[in-house]
């Protein structure tokens, strides 16, 4: 079958497992800040940062769970909190599980790392704590790893400033993303502009 198309006789999955949906709700109950809820092939829970190290270790140990692949860990700025956000593989359902740990605050997000259970999620977090700034409590080597080490900002914040072309060293001089622009001219293009008008 040539690539990019879908094979008619192929069932497109759209109902999502409602049984993982039952066994997380019963299961983690205590922990959940929303009911659970689902779309497509992901299933997502929600769960306050201290909740993370119980509800990981449930989901990747349980038998009933057995998440034993960290595909992704991301940051996010809403603009109100910080969340960190878990995409979990298990061989026991269809499901991916995205479990958002929600409602860090912005001046000093904190959440336990995952390296307990994934050695993986190392560089995961690392990267998250450099875009973001969020720390991971049990990292051993929570270090930039993107930006040079005595950066200051950290770029996928909302409120990221970029720096100023006149700056003189790493995060010093910025102006905000929304003041505009105005490139210089290029040497004899102001006396262009005026013979242009002149005419």
């Amino acid at each position: 079958m040539p690539w990019g198309r879908r094979s008619r006789t192929a069932p497109r999955r759209t109902a999502t497992d409602t049984a993982l949906r039952r066994r997380l709700q019963s299961r983690l109950e205590a922990h959940l800040l929303a009911p659970v809820s689902a779309r497509h092939d992901t299933t997502e829970i929600r769960i306050a940062a201290g909740s993370v190290t119980d509800v990981l270790r449930t989901l990747h140990d349980d038998p009933a769970f057995r998440f034993e692949v960290l595909a992704d860990l991301a940051g996010v700025d809403t603009g109100t909190h910080m969340q960190v956000v878990y995409h979990l593989w298990s061989p026991l359902t269809p499901d991916w599980l995205r479990v958002i740990a929600d409602g860090l605050d912005r001046d000093d997000p904190r959440v336990p790392s995952a390296t307990f259970i994934w050695k993986g999620a190392e560089w995961q977090e690392r990267e998250a704590y450099d875009m973001f700034g969020i720390v991971f409590e049990g990292n051993r080597d929570l270090r930039r790893i993107y930006m040079p080490p005595g950066y200051e900002s950290f770029p996928l914040r909302k409120d990221f400033s970029l720096p100023d072309d006149a700056s003189r060293s790493v995060a010093e001089g910025v102006r905000h993303l929304e003041q505009t622009d105005v490139p210089a001219e290029a040497p004899g293009e102001a006396a262009m502009r005026r013979e242009k008008m002149t005419r």
